[in-house]
């Protein structure tokens, strides 16, 4: 026990010295859930709108009120008919509702959008669509539209578990493997495993500061998740934990297989940037669905460890439901976890 402390506390203290390593380990998760937050969001706001009528009623002054009101609106006034084609040149308004008030009172809504950014032309007829239907006019059809889990459509509740599942691979498997080939090719590995300390104590005791440094990098993400974000907090937060543990557990386990087959720090990067980051940027479900993929590509994401811990993440989350409701993902991290674990030390073995 004292040669795995003695191990743990040499790699902590490497840990440490290395300040450089350790800024970006530890300010990067927060900038990038901050950034992909905030600065890169799939949400429309200030959409400029104008209005046209051609005869001003109750009806007409109730949408007028609204669409001023609207925070994803910016409310331009009111134009004629004639010149909203111009506006939309312009760019002075990205959209336009032009009402038609007929003598038997049924109201004829048509909505002109600017289709050069189809984000934001998309939202802006779905946003205008719910300001009309809202309306309750007797003669005009209402549709009510209700958003579970996520009312606002708000694109931090889709980015942040995609952040998580990107930034652990990163810290656990990139940067353990970096450090145990590091002393590969120093020769101090081999001096390592030649010493008393048994070969998995070793191991142990280099892996243990990268788990206490990902445990803490969880708290500082889950905080802004929570406060900064405004991601819906429960008592699920217990099962986002021990998601996320699992999740580090297995991603340590990639490390260390990866630490076994490549010979030099180069190699354990390009293996990881290759065998890990690209598949989860583009496969896991992080920024596009995998339902949207060809059928090959979702076959072939399904040995991405992100996609399972990414969907699982967003039903305890988002959604807030029980572990039951993600059995099925659950069951494949820990498959894929004991099948990490297992190949790597038996490759180190062999080695």
């Amino acid at each position: 026990m004292s040669v795995l402390v003695s191990m743990m506390k040499k790699e902590m203290f490497h840990l440490l010295r290395d300040t450089r390593t350790l800024v970006i380990v530890a300010v990067m998760p927060v900038v990038l859930l901050l950034l992909f937050g905030f600065a890169v969001s799939t949400e429309v706001n200030n959409v400029n709108v104008a209005l046209s009528v051609n005869r001003h009623n109750e009806l007409t002054e109730r949408l007028a009120s609204r669409l001023e009101s609207n925070d994803y609106f910016t409310f331009k006034g009111l134009v004629a008919g004639e010149d909203i084609e111009q506006a939309l040149r312009d760019g002075t308004i990205e959209a336009a509702v032009v009402v038609d008030c007929r003598q038997d009172g049924q109201p004829r809504y048509q909505i002109l959008v600017d289709g050069s950014n189809t984000t934001t032309a998309q939202a802006a007829v779905a946003y205008l669509e719910q300001v009309i239907t809202a309306d309750n006019h007797p003669s005009t059809e209402v549709v009510t539209t209700r958003t579970l889990y996520n009312p606002r459509l708000k694109s931090a509740y889709n980015f942040v578990p995609g952040i998580m599942g990107m930034i652990f691979i990163m810290i656990c498997a990139m940067m353990t493997s970096v450090a145990i080939v590091g002393e590969k090719e120093s020769g101090s590995m081999d001096l390592l495993t030649v010493s008393p300390a048994r070969p998995r104590t070793v191991i142990l005791g280099k892996l243990v500061p990268y788990f206490l440094l990902s445990c803490l990098i969880l708290v500082f993400m889950l905080v802004v998740s929570y406060t900064l974000l405004g991601l819906p907090f429960s008592e699920s937060i217990i099962n986002v934990v021990w998601l996320t543990l699992l999740y580090i557990l297995l991603s340590l386990a990639l490390g260390l297989l990866i630490s076994a087959i490549a010979s030099t720090r180069v190699d354990a990067l390009m293996v990881s940037g290759i065998a890990l980051m690209v598949p989860i940027m583009m496969l896991s479900g992080m920024i596009y669905p995998v339902d949207n993929m060809p059928l090959p590509l979702q076959w072939l994401s399904c040995i991405v460890p992100a996609r399972w811990y990414i969907s699982a993440l967003r039903t305890f989350m988002i959604q807030q439901l029980p572990p039951s409701a993600v059995l099925p993902e659950i069951t494949i991290l820990v498959a894929m976890t004991v099948a990490a674990i297992f190949f790597a030390i038996r490759t180190l073995r062999s080695r």
